[in-house]
């Protein structure tokens, strides 16, 4: 019946059954558990604080809302449809259990602001473990960079073999990539870090409230300055979804390449078995089922992101029930953001990359044809016109089934008086990667310099 609801007594008549299914969130937002008793247990102490219910009151909520925490958490605890939400069902047992004081916790607050708080207390604390997941797959690049250091491998533009790199320096680029999408979620827990609680249901409230004191109970530096925004901002949400959006792009962009890598035809790496699975009927398959399903998922927090900026695109302030669709795919989001990083970074961590192969790979494909140009401009040669001497020379090669490498003094000087034979000793793989010594380059120099910097930056982030 609508009157044994806690806002029951404007009803005569009660709540369709259906209706009632459809409507409420308890499904999903009784993981606000945590964060809905902590929040409760502040706030009850301010009324306290600034006597607005008695003292005895406080003693009594704060015991009884510690008691349903630990039934929560030991699964005895019955969450309810019919009280719709994790608040009531919290609100309401604890009225259960002690009485008149459970029904006086709600003085001064709104569902509205109570939901608010609830889900900028879940989200700081996913985030830290977001970027603690980030920092983990950031040391298992390392441990490759630095395992691997000295390996060369074929760098890549529009998949085709363009100029010789540090396999190093390849996974220093995702190493850049991930650092990006920490301080991403920097900036967006720092913007979510103020107290909405207090501002009601929209306009703030009578009472004589102690807003600061609140927040300072649960770590916000600040509170809210405007009631209306405060109940209907979900910014901090959508832009944790951006984010991570664009974090999942890059593990996508991670996937597909270690996807190709792990082919036949490229082998330049060997996935452990334990994240990969095989064929039922292809007894020699074994597939990078994980990387392909991170790449997957991609676009399910690419959907997520759509579906919240789609539900609050029109809406009026302040509060909507349509803001009840914020939960699940936030929920979500989080979800798939911390498994991918999860399994990325021990994945990352048992590879194996097969050096021989890269180098080979490396080799093919006239990878060293810009060092050409290269060491002529350095004779004085414009570049425009070293780089028609060496396209040439590569035409050459292909009609022959040469290499570069392979040419004879006499062919280089068909193509140019210029070359002498120092040509060979700057062309070499070696040669072409430790040349590119500018900052950011794939010289092994840098690379070693670079892993150690970021070294630093993990054992002290607040240096970055």
């Amino acid at each position: 019946m609508s009157k044994d609801k806690l806002w029951g007594g404007r009803f005569s008549q009660p709540t369709d059954k259906f209706v009632e299914e459809f409507t409420a969130s308890i499904d999903f937002d009784k993981r606000l558990y945590r964060q809905d008793i902590r929040g409760s247990i502040a706030h009850a102490r301010m009324l306290g604080r600034q006597g607005i219910i008695p003292r005895q009151d406080v003693d009594d909520i704060v015991a009884g809302l510690e008691d349903i925490l630990s039934r929560i958490e030991a699964g005895e605890f019955d969450f309810s449809v019919s009280l719709e939400d994790i608040h009531m069902n919290i609100e309401a047992r604890l009225s259960a259990a002690i009485g008149e004081a459970g029904k006086r916790l709600h003085t001064g607050r709104s569902r509205n602001d109570q939901v608010a708080l609830d889900i900028r207390l879940y989200l700081r604390d996913e985030i830290a473990e977001v970027m603690d997941y980030l920092d983990r797959l950031t040391e298992s690049l390392l441990f490759q960079a630095e395992k691997n250091l000295g390996v060369i491998m074929p760098g890549y533009t529009h998949l085709q073999v363009a100029q010789p790199i540090l396999f190093s320096h390849h996974m220093l680029a995702y190493v850049e990539m991930f650092r990006r999408d920490r301080g991403r979620m920097e900036d967006c827990r720092r913007r979510l870090d103020a107290l909405p609680l207090g501002s009601g249901a929209l306009a703030g409230t009578t009472f004589p409230i102690d807003r600061e004191f609140v927040a300072a109970q649960l770590d916000f530096p600040e509170v809210t300055r405007n009631s209306l925004d405060s109940v209907s901002d979900r910014d901090f949400a959508l832009e944790f979804m951006s984010a991570s959006s664009i974090l999942m792009m890059h593990l996508s962009r991670f996937s597909e390449e270690l996807i190709i890598w792990s082919t036949s035809e490229f082998d330049f790496i060997d996935l452990s078995d334990s994240f990969c699975t095989g064929s039922s009927i292809m007894p020699q398959k074994k597939n990078p089922d994980v990387p392909e399903l991170v790449r997957g998922k991609t676009g399910r927090v690419y959907g997520n992101l759509m579906a919240l900026l789609t539900v609050m695109k029109a809406l009026p302030l302040a509060y909507n029930k349509d803001m009840q669709e914020d939960k699940e795919p936030l929920f979500d989001t989080i979800d798939t953001v911390k498994g991918s990083l999860k399994i990325f970074a021990d994945m990352i961590r048992e590879m194996r990359v097969k050096a021989d192969v890269m180098r080979e790979a490396a080799a093919r494909g006239f990878s060293n044809a810009t060092d050409v140009a290269d060491y002529l401009v350095r004779t004085g040669m414009p570049f425009r016109e070293a780089h028609e001497v060496v396209g040439r020379s590569v035409r050459y090669c292909i009609e022959q089934g040469k290499r570069l490498e392979a040419l004879s003094m006499e062919e280089w000087k068909g193509f140019s008086n210029r070359i002498g034979p120092d040509i060979y000793d700057a062309i070499t793989l070696e040669a072409s990667v430790n040349a590119r010594r500018a900052t950011g380059g794939t010289a092994l120099e840098r690379v070693r310099a670079e892993i150690e910097r970021v070294k630093r930056l993990l054992l002290n982030p607040e240096s970055r």
